[in-house]
């Protein structure tokens, strides 16, 4: 059972914001009871939770990334009920013509990243303040996991939004957004701090207590993501002037060589609805960093949940393992076949509602119905039909799905690693395609291409693809992920078209939201295409 929760309730003070419009009505940070907070490092590790508190609570309203990136992706639609709004087939086909509600869709992400983000800057912009009583290793660990968890939002809102306000203390002004380049920058600095800072302590060796902190390893295998995905998407050669083509791959070599990780041996045993009694469980040898979720979330602060889990559920119908929920991103058919044979991927990941011979009978009430959902995460029920996370102590399915997001996967650095042209490229290659096809495994050679198409069955569902898709370059995205073909919408088939052209407008960006573009007085500027 899960007993991983974080606790705020006692600093009233990183509650700032929680009802505000918008990060810009940030409280002023001069008040007596701010000054007199971070004196010891007690109140320092109390500040730092409320950093960890603030990541954890970026996706519980809103739309969740990960979610998000697999539905504008070409793995799968946006779903959901037939009867629901469109914002979801809004996301999917970057429509510009969204209606007025649809405008704000990210807008309560926005505000929560903000709010973590502040938080974060506080600890920061106070870390002298503290006496550490001459303990600088506790100092620059605080630090630097208060940086990490920075330079991680940071790296959702540019890959999301791009150009976004860079607030790096706590301030009430209205500030415009700055280059990506400068928010790069920051998001580089602050890995590099992270992870001189932070102990190089194995996964191995690792008191399963900590298990949920940023670790050394988990700032290099950030550092490997960001510089893939800055030099992918925006052409340059190296992170931002901050980081070379050769400092990442050191970085991604050191968390193979030093960290303690591995794959586990069967992929399905990953995931807990895949896994059956098998699953290697949570900080698994292959858990390179996670957020972590519980089932005490109530409807009085309390958000420890995973909020969006129930959003990928199989729509209003528990057929166990399997629990209800709102039938989010269907899957894209084209993901099924792309698995080849004896891949033991595909049934790891993708629930198939023919293939398992589910008695579904909501079809009237899916739209965008596949016959296919996400199986790396969708609630759980008991073979009565009960949720699992009620069952846990949650208040309700809704709120209580506990889950953690695996954000960095082993699997996911030994890839990189060999993208960046490492000497072992092959060996890494080829033990992360061993695992998938066990018995019937045949090498393939090592290429950016192979690489590219690995990646995609390895992930897919994990909130990666758009990501690995838009890296490539808006041509080769906007033509992968356009689509024109017929979805079941309550039983009806209904022509389904995504138009390449409106994301290469968007530059695969997404709109930032309406309200926060006039609540700015202007300041903030729409990107282009919307």
């Amino acid at each position: 059972m899960k007993k991983y929760k974080i606790y705020i309730a006692a600093l009233l003070l990183f509650s700032a914001g929680a009802c505000k419009k918008s990060f810009l009505d940030a409280e002023d940070v001069t008040t007596a009871s701010e000054q007199n907070f971070y004196r010891t490092p007690a109140d320092a590790s109390l500040a730092l939770i409320g950093c960890y508190d603030g990541l954890q609570r970026v996706w519980a309203d809103g739309i969740a990334l990960p979610l998000a990136a697999e539905v504008m992706s070409d793995n799968a639609f946006g779903g959901v009920g037939n009867s629901d709004g469109f914002n979801f087939q809004m996301l999917d086909e970057f429509d510009r013509f969204r209606s007025p509600s649809d405008q704000n869709l990210f807008n309560a992400n926005w505000a929560a990243y903000y709010r973590a983000i502040y938080r974060c800057n506080m600890l920061i912009g106070k870390i002298d303040q503290v006496e550490w009583s001459g303990n600088d290793e506790l100092k620059r660990r605080t630090e630097a996991e208060a940086k990490f968890i920075r330079a991680y939002l940071y790296f959702d809102m540019v890959r999301l939004w791009g150009n976004v306000p860079l607030v790096t203390e706590p301030t009430k002004d209205n500030v415009p957004q700055a280059s990506a380049d400068d928010v790069y920058k920051l998001i580089a600095a602050d890995l590099k701090f992270a992870a001189s800072n932070l102990a190089s302590v194995s996964y191995t060796a690792q008191a399963p207590a900590t298990y949920g902190r940023v670790t050394k390893w988990a700032a290099e295998a950030l550092i490997g993501r960001v510089f893939l995905y800055y030099t992918g998407y925006y052409g340059k050669s190296d992170l931002a002037g901050e980081i070379s083509k050769a400092q990442a791959l050191a970085y991604l070599e050191d968390v193979i060589s030093n960290g303690g990780f591995g794959l586990v041996d069967n992929f399905a045993h990953l995931w807990p609805a895949a896994s059956g009694t098998s699953y290697a469980g949570e900080d698994n040898k292959e858990t390179v960093f996670a957020i972590k979720y519980t089932y005490t979330s109530d409807y009085n602060g309390n958000t420890d949940g995973n909020h969006w889990l129930v959003m990928y559920g199989i729509r209003e119908q528990t057929i166990a393992p399997y629990g209800l929920g709102w039938g989010g991103a269907t899957v894209n058919p084209k993901l099924w076949s792309a698995y080849g044979a004896g891949d033991t991927r595909r049934n790891a990941t993708i629930i198939s509602i023919a293939d398992e011979n589910l008695d579904f009978q909501m079809r009237d009430r899916q739209r965008e119905y596949t016959g296919y959902y996400n199986k790396k995460y969708t609630p759980m029920a008991d073979a009565n039909g009960n949720s699992t996370a009620v069952n846990a102590g949650g208040v309700n399915f809704m709120i209580g799905q506990y889950q953690d997001y695996v954000s960095i996967r082993y699997a996911d650095v030994l890839l990189m690693a060999a993208e960046l042209g490492a000497a072992g490229a092959q060996n890494y290659f080829d033990d992360v395609r061993r695992r998938a096809y066990g018995g019937s495994f045949t090498s393939l050679t090592v290429s950016q291409d192979n690489i590219m198409k690995e990646r995609r069955l390895e992930f897919a569902m994990e909130g990666l693809r758009y990501w690995d898709l838009m890296r490539q370059g808006i041509d080769v995205a906007a033509a992968t992920i356009a689509e024109s073909t017929n979805l079941l919408n309550g039983g009806v088939s209904t022509p389904k078209i995504i138009d390449a052209t409106k994301i290469k407008e968007t530059k695969g960006l997404q709109q930032i939201p309406y309200a926060e573009v006039t609540l700015s007085g202007g300041v903030l500027k729409q990107n282009t295409g919307w």
